[in-house]
């Protein structure tokens, strides 16, 4: 049952793209595509979601309907360390390479040379985002779709707080290693992997990375046992702040962001059009809060029975509202404030603040701002961000 709260669920897929075939008329077509978790089977949540029957049922009805895993590979992960590696046969039509440069939300950003992504190899990962360059590789399908429809389920997220429309652009990209999870360090020197500094746990962290990726056959071996350790020593993730998983978390909503803005403005060649509305590419978003998650999200929240689903034409005003009917301020989670803000390549037009919703429930009528806390949702945030991202009830 776990994953009904961690998965949008096949029925409202379902729905989605009943209303896209209608509106295709009987052209184009139909791709329901994700870079899921390293570690998870595109397979197995197909099937889980009853995608594949949807596959068949639309195939045979004529419509060019397909499902696509957009990563290249694929990880096994054994306690928490990754021993094996998968190639994958990725976008058939390739990836677009994109470098945003001084439009990135990274560019000014302390961390260069510093950050963490998805793997151990950081050198990696930090050489896509070094010297002015911010680079990222983004599915050409993507890239080429006339129109991107992004159905996220509504939970709670360690990293960035929540989990929306916005944070669900991590799924367009073709390598997990391009994108900055946190920064490594602490506020203290410029980095936001946690907020204090614990120099024996790091010093075993980066001894282990170390051993990894000299020897990596002994390294998994070792790292296991290690990081079994560890968690008695230091205590688990669920229970200690570590990795970005926290509200001073500065890094991974500006990853978020560029993503956001290279599916807005990006063209196949890699280059960027004219930083004007018309110039965006139309996103269209519906949020699966039927079952939502509280708590430890993404992949371990808790059960939030709230029946509500959010629509709308905007990534970052969908996210506001869903933000605030979850009991949340959306000027106090990085990743929807700042998408109001973006200098380069702009996201809207207008602030949080001015956003309207509409609704059958008369109580949520009316702009964000007016909507009363007593008449909304209160989820519990994860750990790492409770009593710094709830409304203040009365406001």
């Amino acid at each position: 049952m776990g994953w009904r709260y961690v998965l949008t669920h096949g029925s409202v897929i379902r729905a989605v793209v009943d209303y896209v075939w209608k509106a295709l008329d009987g052209s184009g077509s139909v791709v329901v595509a994700d870079a899921p978790q390293t570690d998870s089977s595109f397979d197995a949540i197909c099937r889980l979601l009853g995608l594949c029957g949807l596959a068949e049922f639309y195939q045979q009805r004529g419509l060019d309907f397909s499902l696509l895993d957009l990563r290249r590979d694929e990880w096994e992960n054994r306690g928490g360390v990754i021993v094996a590696r998968r190639e994958l046969a990725g976008d058939p039509r390739g990836y677009c390479r994109f470098d945003l440069a001084q439009a990135s939300e990274f560019f000014g950003h302390c961390g260069a040379g510093r950050y963490y992504g998805a793997d151990y190899d950081c050198d990696e990962l930090n050489g896509h985002h070094t010297g002015g360059r911010h680079e990222y590789l983004v599915s050409k399908t993507i890239v080429d779709a006339d129109v991107m429809f992004s159905i996220p389920k509504l939970k709670t997220h360690k990293k960035a707080g929540i989990t929306g429309a916005l944070k669900n652009l991590v799924g367009i990209n073709g390598d997990k290693n391009w994108l900055p999870h946190h920064t490594e360090g602490t506020p203290a020197d410029g980095g936001d992997e946690r907020p204090d500094c614990r120099k024996s746990e790091r010093n075993l962290v980066m001894g282990a990375r170390r051993t990894l990726l000299r020897t990596p056959l002994i390294g998994n071996f070792l790292h296991r046992h290690a990081r079994k350790a560890a968690l008695r020593v230091f205590g688990s993730t669920e229970d200690v702040i570590r990795s970005g998983n926290w509200f001073g978390n500065d890094t991974v909503w500006r990853m978020c962001l560029d993503l956001n803005k290279i599916l807005l403005y990006g063209d196949p060649s890699g280059t960027f059009r004219e930083d004007v509305p018309e110039n965006r590419k139309r996103h269209i978003v519906l949020v699966d809060g039927i079952i939502a998650g509280e708590g430890s999200g993404p992949m371990n929240p808790d059960p939030v029975y709230s029946g509500a689903v959010a629509f709308g034409t905007n990534a970052a005003s969908v996210d506001a509202a869903c933000a605030v009917l979850i009991g949340f301020d959306p000027e106090k989670i990085p990743i929807v404030r700042q998408a109001f803000r973006c200098k380069h390549f702009p996201l809207t037009d207008w602030d949080w603040k001015d956003v309207k919703l509409v609704s059958n429930k008369p109580e949520w009528n009316g702009l964000l701002t007016d909507i009363p806390f007593k008449d909304t949702f209160h989820f519990e945030p994860h750990f790492g961000w409770k009593s710094h991202i709830e409304r203040l009830e009365g406001k």
